[in-house]
């Protein structure tokens, strides 16, 4: 049986969408990507939405709406996707690096604390596989050091931790529509945040042009425009959309599938020695993103990597640490265990496939599948 690691979910539902966006004869940032922006906002709580090309380029808005440059320190995890550190190196900024909690492996906040400076001015707390970092304690952090928090949720549409849902926390929080994602739009990112910061990040997506300039095309539209600042690429088309509307219309049936699969191989798993599965801390609601689990060692998990192969399973590691690629280690000069707590669990994780899409039987067959290699290296072993 093939199991592919996340196929995504499309239904009539988005077909017809997109269809209706193809009708219109409006296919770049246009109503749709309105509707799509004020849909998002009223599901997550936010006061104001930007939807541009991809969760990077939101982060990088974000950045920029704080004014964070050369000379400046921002403290991020090493466990995250290499995208959330590049975009603080591009803007001349210092990122420093922290390790991770053992149980969720979010960021951790005492090592957020110790590794402030005179000239840290920001921290990105990555809301990792779908569990939600330790807002309110990264807040009070931030807040007594004057820091600005922003919220890296790439993994975390629709969680919520102490009844608020991430996004509508009132920091800049950025989203990922990656194929992947719990919605996707192939490619795609959404940034919220305060309605005052957002009307600058609408005009910094499209090259720094008035507001107006979106529909300059339209009957009603004007030619006339003017740049405001030196701006970037980084808007949204009515295309990726129209899917989004689609599957935000979807998004409970969606994660209600995500929780069953999660539930299913936590029920599996909890029976198997020798593995560590993923964890809920109290008053968190999980986007059930990825699920990730911890072998006993490094060894058995390369061997199970290896046998799903041979059975057809996909699976991903998530993630190699930022701080033990090439260029971060030799720019900042970092060894492999500066992060001990992210350096051990990378070498003993794997994600296991998790999808909507993903049949009973696939679910079965995954959880089988794994249960079968681990139970016969711990015979091996014996």
């Amino acid at each position: 049986m093939q199991v592919p690691f996340s196929p995504p979910s499309i239904t009539d539902v988005e077909i017809a969408e997109v269809l209706d966006t193809l009708s219109s004869g409006w296919i770049t940032t246009g109503p749709k990507t309105r509707v799509f922006e004020q849909a998002f906002c009223e599901r997550v709580g936010a006061k104001a939405a930007v939807a541009v090309n991809s969760c990077t380029a939101a982060l990088a808005l974000a950045l920029k709406l704080h004014e964070i440059g050369p000379g400046d320190e921002v403290i991020t995890t090493t466990l995250t996707f290499t995208s959330t550190v590049n975009v603080i190196e591009h803007t001349g900024a210092r990122p420093v690096l922290v390790d991770v909690c053992p149980d969720t492996l979010n960021i951790d906040p005492e090592q957020v604390e110790r590794s402030i400076t005179c000239r840290t001015k920001a921290v990105i707390a990555v809301h990792y596989a779908g569990h939600p970092a330790d807002i309110p304690a990264l807040q009070a952090i931030c807040d007594s050091h004057g820091l600005k928090l922003i919220e890296d949720a790439a993994h975390a549409l629709p969680a919520a931790i102490g009844g608020r849902t991430i996004g509508g926390t009132g920091n800049l929080t950025t989203f990922s529509f990656y194929a992947t994602k719990n919605l996707a739009t192939g490619e795609g990112g959404m940034l919220t945040g305060p309605p005052e910061l957002l009307e600058r990040a609408r005009t910094l997506s499209l090259h720094g042009m008035s507001r107006n300039a979106w529909n300059r095309y339209g009957a009603n539209g004007d030619w006339f425009y003017d740049v405001l600042e030196p701006g970037f690429k980084y808007n949204m088309s009515d295309l990726q959309a129209a899917l989004g509307v689609a599957q935000l219309k979807r998004l409970d049936d969606l994660q209600a599938r995500r929780a069953e699969i999660y539930n299913r191989y936590n029920n599996v798993f909890a029976r198997v020695d020798g593995v560590q599965t993923p964890v809920l801390r109290l008053g968190c609601d999980h986007a059930h993103h990825l699920y990730v689990l911890r072998m006993q060692d490094h060894n058995d998990r390369d061997e199970l990597v290896n046998r799903l192969r041979e059975y057809s399973v996909s699976t991903s590691v998530h993630f190699i640490p930022v701080h033990i690629h090439k260029y971060y280690r030799d720019r900042y000069g970092y060894s492999q265990n500066d992060f001990p707590v992210a350096f051990d669990s990378y070498q003993r994780m794997v994600s296991l496939p998790l999808s909507p899409a993903l049949t009973d039987d696939q679910v079965t067959y995954v959880a089988d599948k794994v249960a079968c290699v681990i139970a016969g290296a711990r015979k091996a072993a014996a």
